[in-house]
């Protein structure tokens, strides 16, 4: 959390002062994600042009880790953003003044398939025992899939405490697996697809599939003040989102394009996965799970409660 705050500060102080009225009535949006397929409904609405449709002008801004986002929320830097739910409530727990505007991606029976611990070449992974000991890449210290991570070792009977985690982002997580920077990086598709195809290593363990929750991944977040001052764009946000999570869902040709574009993998490599299923509608009781996990992990200080995370 204080890596968290001291982000923000950072963040806060190079952009030289408070949020503005002007500022928050700009006519553009920037909603920032990292380069996973998790925001690929607002993807989409940009690319099929659903935003404007809906009469918003809107650009995605790629965050390199996702625990940056709230910082950036709050520097005004982007005015949406797509944490997991970890940072996000991790943000809130910390005095950021957050709220939750729809939904993104959910964990589901397929999608969790496509999360992996993937182990580099040399090194032996048979049971969850053997992390211990290990240097593990994350994309975000206390993220959705650090925190998933932790969540299962722990069921497997195994101190997280023994793993050395650090943060890797989505991007390099190839070049440091094949330059031993690491043991293992916590991932997804399509990155595990591309490194195993490169032959770096293999996947040491589906932690998702074995917990086989549904919970919420990403979904959409801005600042109070923001969310109180753009009723209006909201709506019309939450509207476009919902008419491109159709696409996301049913259409992997569009689907697949548009997350191609943002994250800057090849179009066949994001063809072979489907994205996260994609479910605009957030409610309050979806972050009880977590807010359960993060507090047994000793992540959150305050008791939240979910009612007023999410915008009504």
């Amino acid at each position: 959390m204080k890596k968290i705050i001291a982000t923000f500060a950072v963040s806060f102080a190079l952009t030289g002062s408070a949020l503005t009225t002007t500022a928050l009535a700009q006519a553009k949006i920037q909603v920032g994600c990292t380069a996973t397929s998790d925001c690929a409904s607002a993807m989409v609405a940009v690319d099929e042009g659903i935003f404007k449709k809906h009469g918003l002008e809107v650009e995605m801004t790629p965050i390199g880790i996702n625990s940056n986002i709230p910082a950036a929320i709050l520097s005004n830097s982007i005015q949406i953003g797509g944490p997991t739910s970890t940072v996000f409530l991790q943000a809130v727990d910390g005095g950021l003044d957050l709220v939750a505007i729809a939904g993104a991606s959910v964990m589901n029976p397929v999608s969790n398939g496509n999360i992996t611990a993937f182990v580099r070449n040399g090194i032996t992974i048979k049971e969850p025992k053997d992390f211990a000991g290990k240097k593990v890449g994350a994309p975000g210290l206390n993220a959705f899939l650090h925190v998933l991570f932790v969540k299962w070792l722990v069921e497997k009977g195994v101190d997280p405490k023994s793993v050395n985690f650090v943060e890797v982002t989505f991007p390099t997580m190839s070049d440091i697996i094949k330059s031993g920077g690491v043991d293992a990086v916590l991932t997804a598709e399509p990155f595990v697809t591309r490194m195993t195809n490169a032959g770096l290593g293999s996947v040491g363990a589906r932690y998702a599939v074995e917990l086989a929750r549904t919970d919420p991944i990403i979904f959409y977040a801005a600042s109070r003040e923001w969310a109180d001052k753009n009723a209006v764009a909201i709506k019309k946000f939450r509207d476009a989102i919902a008419e491109s999570a159709e696409i996301v869902n049913n259409d992997r040709e569009k689907a697949s394009a548009s997350i191609s574009k943002f994250t800057k993998q090849p179009i066949e490599l994001v063809k072979m996965t489907p994205p996260n299923r994609s479910v605009p509608e957030l409610k309050p009781e979806q972050l009880g799970w977590w807010i359960e996990v993060m507090s047994s992990q000793k992540m959150l200080q305050s008791k939240l409660e979910p009612n007023k995370l999410v915008l009504k």
